[in-house]
């Protein structure tokens, strides 16, 4: 029974999540997992109820996944549901690691409890989003994305808004059992992050400069059918006409120009992006554009052997002025693992095409001709990777994340949007988000949604580009804050554990 009711708890805290956004969900589902591990009798028993409630979370929270499986007529679409059970099947471990430590280590003291949940889901979303390539999609502390509560992440990131999520969850517990005196001391202690000091936000040179961003609704059934690029020239050109002689910074989506814009065979220009795309070619010599394209790669100087997922910086008439290649792949979806094997049963990626991208060197910057400032990239799905986002050696005055979330679903994109904007809060940038179909966003430095285009329709956002803040304590000490602040709640909390133990002997 209480294995079922973990279940159900776990899918109910889903809906914490973007885009149903009912935030409070979360800490009382944290409440209720702190009931059900301190009433298991065993490790074991403790293990299975977190295991239970992480399956319950992932199923529903990751429904979008599901979705994409839609788009790839090679499978089957019902695969999609057992592709989005599997991974919540594993995904459920780290869950499970956390009850396991809350129960060993708050046996004997229900504080000791809280505190140990609290420090062990920090660690374990943290181990989560780095084990395997990672899979740092909806940590709870994603939650309070649309709370005061977001700035915090400048000082203890995101994994440490997890931890501040499962301690406000285990408080109530407490409260509930009527522990009086703990339950206010935490509450007090929460109650002080609302009073940590915020980003400074100070002008820099590119701020206040105009920026376009496009969606143009180009749909993932449509986006490469065989002919269509001329039709999605046409759109992105259009929105990218200029309304008045003022130069503009324009930002198109992830793959917003489907042919190779880099080839370097003999017979290809290394770049000719102007003469091979057309929207590019129809963009004003005035402006600059950032844009998603793809580029081919050859190591015999013949064939194709590979490929990288790009974004692509052009000035006047296509001229290449820079070109950033995606680092972090989705496995299944931009490379198939074990290709010779999967292959031979029928499987294949979600993305078309049968060449693997492969990966760039990481997060980079690039200074943009013009007084443009330094942009920053992150492309699609790497944006969701918390301390990750920002070369330490050359910080960016904004981030740049195209990205294609149109076979994701309803859920997808609006996740996916409010994990850019904890990147935003966190290292004190602005987050700039093109998508072909939705969310294109700006963001502002502290993770606050300037403008933004809803999910099915083509639009434009005119703005100026947000300034930055100075560097916040995250951006200067990474996930070692976090790390740090989970490892002492264990700490403490196998210190107030042991000395229930001590009394009761």
């Amino acid at each position: 029974m209480q294995f079922l009711i973990a279940l159900v708890t776990g899918a109910l805290s889903a809906f914490a999540f973007q885009p149903v956004s009912w935030w409070p969900l979360m800490i009382l589902a944290m409440a209720a997992l702190c009931e059900l591990v301190t009433r298991t009798r065993s490790l074991k028993g403790a293990l299975l109820i977190g295991w239970a409630f992480g399956v319950g979370q992932f199923v529903i929270g990751l429904n979008w996944i599901a979705t994409a499986f839609t788009f790839q007529a090679a499978m089957p679409a019902w695969l999609g549901w057992i592709a989005v059970v599997l991974l919540s099947l594993y995904l459920a471990v780290y869950p499970m690691l956390a009850a396991g430590l809350a129960w060993r280590f708050g046996e004997k003291s229900r504080v000791a409890l809280v505190l140990a949940l609290a420090g062990s889901w920090a660690l374990t979303e943290w181990l989560r989003a780095t084990m395997f390539t990672g899979f740092a999609w909806n940590p709870i502390g994603v939650t309070l994305v649309d709370t005061h509560v977001i700035g915090v992440s400048s000082l203890i990131g995101t994994y440490g808004l997890s931890a501040l999520v499962a301690l406000a969850g285990g408080t109530l517990w407490l409260l509930a059992r009527r522990q009086w005196k703990e339950g206010a001391g935490l509450v007090v202690i929460i109650l002080l992050t609302h009073f940590l000091p915020r980003p400074v936000i100070a002008p820099n040179e590119a701020a206040l400069k105009p920026i376009r961003i496009v969606q143009p609704n180009i749909g993932q059934n449509l986006k490469w059918m065989p002919g269509y690029e001329q039709i999605a020239a046409g759109k992105l050109s259009k929105l990218s006409t200029l309304r008045d002689q003022r130069q503009e910074l324009v930002f198109w989506p992830e793959a917003a120009v489907t042919e190779p814009l880099s080839d370097n065979r003999p017979g290809a220009a290394p770049y000719i992006a102007g003469e091979r795309s057309a929207a590019a070619k129809e963009i004003s010599d005035r402006d600059l554009l950032l844009t998603g394209g793809i580029a081919f790669r050859s190591s015999d100087q013949r064939n194709v052997d590979g490929a990288a997922n790009s974004v692509f910086v052009l000035g006047p008439d296509g001229r290449f002025v820079g070109r950033y290649d995606k680092a972090h792949l989705v496995p299944y979806g931009e490379y198939l693992p074990m290709r010779p094997l999967l292959s031979a049963i029928g499987l294949s990626r979600l993305a078309p095409g049968d060449i693997d991208f492969q990966p760039g060197p990481g997060a980079q910057s690039l200074a943009l001709p013009e007084g443009w400032g330094t942009a920053g990239f992150q492309l699609c799905y790497e944006i969701i990777f918390s301390g990750h986002v920002v070369d330490p050696h050359h910080r960016p005055d904004f981030i740049f994340n195209p990205s294609n979330d149109a076979w994701f679903g309803a859920w997808g994109p609006p996740q996916h949007l409010a994990q850019a904007r904890l990147r935003a809060a966190e290292e004190g940038i602005p987050v700039i988000r093109s998508t072909p179909t939705g969310i294109s966003a700006l963001i502002d430095a502290r993770g606050e949604l300037i403008d933004s285009i809803p999910l099915g329709k083509a639009g434009i956002i005119w703005g100026y580009l947000p300034p930055s803040a100075a560097p916040t304590l995250f951006a200067r000490l990474g996930n070692i804050i976090p790390l740090a602040l989970g490892f002492l709640l264990l700490i403490v909390a196998i210190a107030l554990d042991r000395r229930a133990r001590y009394r009761a002997i």
